[in-house]
């Protein structure tokens, strides 16, 4: 059985598409970036925590955990925090490349059976106005998101260009968990 640590729609939906069966159970951790630690370390740490902390209620299962953060001058941006936030995500975005990493783990059945990676992915975003960015916020679909926008949803109009995994920016690389969970035998 494949336990997917997250609550996240999005991340359910891209392993439906892709035919992976699994079963959900959310992981409830801190996901503050630790003093100094760097972005893909931070995001890395994030999903092994978050997939640890529900394998140890379900050791005999495979449990994948992810997380996904925006990153833009070096800053990590995760979701907002609220209205505010957003905004200040999106203005810091606007006309500009910036970087999404995945975290990925892979806990299981084993504790000492434990993979970790993550995806890279470059996205570039055109320039947004203030009355845009205020209108989108205001629709509230950037409100659960890392770096506050959904390549998949609205904000797609601004994102003429990207260099990687599409998944990857909508929340999980598909293609590096199908081959993890190949590699494993957990499909």
């Amino acid at each position: 059985m494949i336990v997917l640590a997250s609550a996240s729609p999005r991340r359910q939906e891209l392993l439906r598409n892709a035919g992976i069966p699994f079963t959900v159970q959310p992981a409830d951790i801190n996901e503050t970036p630790l003093a100094g630690e760097s972005p893909r370390a931070c995001a890395e740490r994030l999903a092994r925590e978050k997939a640890l902390a529900v394998w140890q209620n379900r050791s005999q299962d495979y449990v994948l955990g992810a997380d996904t953060i925006v990153v833009v001058d070096g800053a990590i941006l995760g979701k907002p925090r609220d209205r505010d936030d957003a905004l200040r995500m999106l203005r810091l975005l606007s006309g500009r490349t910036h970087v999404v990493i995945t975290g990925v783990c892979l806990v299981g059945p084993v504790s000492s059976n434990i993979q970790i990676a993550a995806e890279i992915t470059f996205v570039t975003m055109c320039e947004v106005s203030d009355d845009e960015i205020r209108d989108y916020v205001a629709t509230g679909e950037p409100m659960d998101k890392a770096g506050a926008y959904a390549i998949q949803g609205i904000a797609s109009r601004w994102i003429p260009r990207i260099e990687g995994d599409y998944s990857n920016v909508v929340g999980l690389p598909v293609a590096l968990v199908y081959a993890m969970l190949r590699e494993r035998g957990a499909i």
